[in-house]
């Protein structure tokens, strides 16, 4: 039986966890709002282990309500992707959306997309469209995905500039939103004594998977200049570490930094975010390289403002907004962006902006533009 769909999104979602599973679900939820008819089509394998950093690919939390999940995808094994090929025909879509983030998935997406019907139109969602950390067949892999589209749209305009560079295709530029399901903020002196944090200490947040890009290494030595050596400033780096993570403890113990950085390497959940993102003052992103940042979301739905790095596609938004400090990539100007940020002056004022500005990031508004620019287009 046909199902007349009009978006199949194909992506990870539950029952695997992360930022990207939790956009799907959102953007879901928004268009099936909108009256559209949507299905969440996720992977029965997505990394194999030996490729997998983390502990455990897998959420904890509560299977999303509302949203129809089908776990069909195999992301590496070509036997499966006829199979799966099929069910997308028989969903009927109008509209196939592959949401795209590492050239890993480039085969499986572009095997598909090649061989859908005509009838259906093939649209990419793009998180990266040039990797973090690069491999050799990257660009290979890439282009092989990007022929077979028919419409790109994006997270953020530095990406959709990327992926203009190669293709003159359609592309909408989009905005990274925040997400609905986060919980709500809790007074800071409350949480505070809750997880035995000293109400008259500043604490800095690093928080999302710990990767080489992020510049985990240069916000930590940014503790030990002159500038900060002797404030009452506090670092807190939550996250899973996708690196080994005695190189962190090591250079946390070679700057005599440990009564002055907590590093707790676990993937948080929803709750632990909430505990976190509340009890900071301030939320640090000190990426060497980036797009856009799931992180700056949460810290506008926390009302915290941000200490970003000087990177096209990441600084954007901060600017524009006037929501934070943009700093280059070394410790000294870390140190100086953090002191220009905590100072309660310039503290109100930012978190004044995110006030102003948070409404603008909805994924009611996001998706009705996307859907909007889709349904126009085709």
């Amino acid at each position: 039986m046909k199902k007349n769909l009009d978006y199949l999104l194909i992506g990870p979602a539950y029952p695997f966890r992360g930022g990207i599973a939790e956009t799907q679900h959102q953007l879901a939820l928004a268009l099936q709002k909108k009256g559209r008819k949507v299905e969440l089509l996720t992977f029965s394998s997505l990394y194999p282990k030996i490729l997998f950093p983390g502990k455990t690919q897998f959420s904890h939390e509560m299977v999303p309500e509302k949203l129809k999940i089908t776990r069909l995808m195999h992301a590496y094994n070509p036997f499966y992707w006829r199979r799966v090929l099929r069910y997308v025909e028989s969903c009927s879509p109008k509209f196939v959306v592959f949401r795209y983030y590492t050239p890993f998935l480039a085969m499986s997406y572009g095997w598909m997309a090649k061989r859908l019907s005509e009838k259906i139109i093939r649209v990419a969602l793009v998180d990266n469209w040039i990797p973090h950390e690069k491999n050799i067949f990257d660009n290979d892999l890439t282009n092989f995905f990007g022929k077979q589209i028919d419409f790109f749209t994006t997270l953020s305009e530095f990406v959709a500039k990327q992926i203009n560079n190669q293709y003159k295709k359609p592309i909408w530029s989009g905005f990274h939103p925040i997400n609905e399901n986060l919980l709500p903020i809790i007074n800071q002196d409350e949480i505070r004594r809750k997880l035995n944090w000293e109400q008259s200490t500043n604490y800095v947040l690093f928080f999302g998977l710990i990767r080489k890009y992020k510049g985990l290494d240069l916000l930590i030595k940014s503790f030990s200049t002159k500038i900060l050596k002797n404030k009452n400033i506090k670092l807190y780096v939550a996250g899973e570490c996708y690196e080994n993570p005695k190189k962190y403890f090591k250079l946390v113990e070679k700057l005599k930094l440990k009564k002055r950085i907590i590093l707790d390497f676990k993937f948080m959940n929803k709750k632990q975010i909430q505990n976190l993102f509340s009890g900071a003052d301030i939320i640090a992103q000190t990426y060497t390289t980036g797009t856009q940042s799931g992180v700056t979301p949460i810290a506008y739905h926390y009302n915290k403002p941000v200490l970003i790095s000087n990177v096209n596609g990441l600084k954007n938004p901060i600017i524009t907004d006037k929501t934070g400090e943009v700093v280059e990539n070394d410790p000294q100007s870390i140190a100086k962006g953090i002191i220009r940020l905590l100072e309660k002056r310039k503290n109100i004022e930012y978190t004044n902006n995110i006030k102003k500005n948070i409404s603008k990031y909805s994924w009611t508004s996001y998706a009705s533009m996307w859907d909007k620019y889709l349904s126009q287009n085709k």
